[in-house]
């Protein structure tokens, strides 16, 4: 292996994570925006199925999928119900060494709470021309855009202090995935092997991965992102056990 004497500064990526789906014209028109004011800097797609509606369930999400991206990446998330109305302020927030802008509705909050020194700075730039509906276009892609090129945000930053009272850990349906399985809010460290149980009293033993459970078997394990994932060996768990987003899990202690 070659190694240089100077370590090579960190690559930025710009990473998309909306509830806009994939299909019809709204990420495309943000993509645009971002190659125009960064030009040359990769864009990769995360999610643009993160629960509608709903920032407290892509907060868990965010927190867990973010870990894996390297450091000056800037996160561009867009779950904005309260766009165009008196919601707080658009804002930047540096957590972990990552960039992540949107609406300061409580997508950052898990991650600004697990990052110590986490920083927070309000969007005060306004461009000449802002839609009432498509903030992620007009104020939060060129933002993203202008941290990815190294600029730095205007104004003193404060400390991300979150303070709407979510649990550190969510006991509950955050997503659910193309192949049915079911995503909580419950980091896997901490519950060890305990058994779950859904909402209907049905009980979910842990097991490491599919192929340890017969075909058609339900059960819980530790996902790649290090969150607790309710599965069916070759069968959709949403369907075989009725799960759904916000629907609570009940954790079992022995």
């Amino acid at each position: 292996m070659i190694q240089n004497e100077a370590t090579p500064r960190p690559c930025p990526m710009i990473v998309l994570a909306t509830d806009f789906g994939s299909e019809g014209p709204y990420v495309g028109q943000m993509k645009a925006v971002l190659h125009s004011e960064a030009p040359g800097i990769p864009i990769v797609d995360l999610f643009h199925d993160l629960p509608h509606y709903n920032p407290r369930a892509a907060a868990y999400l965010l927190a867990a999928y973010q870990a894996k991206f390297p450091s000056a990446s800037v996160f561009l998330c867009v779950v904005d119900p309260g766009v165009g109305d008196a919601r707080r302020e658009a804002v930047a927030v540096f957590a972990g060494e990552r960039w992540f802008v949107g609406p300061d509705n409580g997508l950052f909050d898990i991650i600004s709470r697990r990052r110590n020194g986490s920083r927070c700075w309000p969007i005060e730039w306004n461009p000449d021309h802002v839609s009432a509906s498509f903030h992620g276009r007009d104020v939060f892609a060129p933002v993203a855009a202008r941290l990815a090129r190294g600029e730095t945000p205007h104004g003193l930053p404060r400390e991300a202090r979150p303070d709407r009272g979510w649990p550190e850990d969510a006991a509950e349906i955050v997503y659910i995935d193309h192949f049915g399985n079911a995503i909580t809010g419950l980091r896997a460290g901490t519950l060890g092997a305990a058994d779950l149980e859904t909402a209907e009293g049905r009980p979910l033993r842990y097991a490491r991965t599919f192929s340890a459970v017969p075909e058609g078997h339900a059960f819980w394990y530790e996902n790649a992102n290090g969150l607790v994932e309710i599965a069916v060996n070759q069968g959709r768990a949403s369907d075989v056990l009725g799960l759904t987003i916000g629907q609570a899990i009940r954790v079992i202690t022995h």
